[in-house]
């Protein structure tokens, strides 16, 4: 059984500035489909925003080709039901997909910012958590 996640946007972003991190690696495996990430258009423009901000100086070019290939890498979600739970409105929307999907696990930098460590079934946890939640599955299907 393959799990399956939503990582918030924060994930991408250590991406994109650490190659070699805890997130990279994670991001990696969703894009080998080691892992079923899920993806709606409301998280792909926050995706799209928070990653082409002036601040974080990455190409926009690299961008657009990263976003192109995680869309491909994903299973798209359209969330019907609005969350009003985390402390920060855009958390919400993770939720809210989360929710819809059925996620296993939602992945965040900002635990602090979601209400529980769980939310309708899914884990809320670090990127290190995942990480080693991840080895354990992979280890026992081997």
């Amino acid at each position: 059984m393959t799990l399956k996640v939503v990582y918030d946007t924060n994930i991408l972003v250590s991406d994109a500035l650490k190659p070699g991190s805890i997130p990279a690696s994670l991001v990696a495996l969703a894009m080998a489909k080691q892992v079923r990430l899920f993806l709606s258009p409301a998280i792909l423009e926050a995706y799209t925003e928070v990653l082409k901000r002036p601040k974080f100086k990455l190409d926009p070019a690299a961008i657009d080709r990263f976003l192109r290939d995680l869309v491909r890498a994903t299973t798209k979600v359209r969330p019907t039901q609005r969350v009003i739970t985390a402390s920060d409105e855009p958390d919400n929307r993770f939720l809210e997909y989360a929710q819809n999907a059925r996620a296993d696990y939602l992945v965040t930098g900002n635990k602090r910012h979601f209400p529980s460590p769980t939310f309708e079934g899914t884990t809320i946890v670090s990127p290190a958590e995942f990480a080693r939640i991840v080895a354990k599955h992979i280890s026992r299907q081997s």
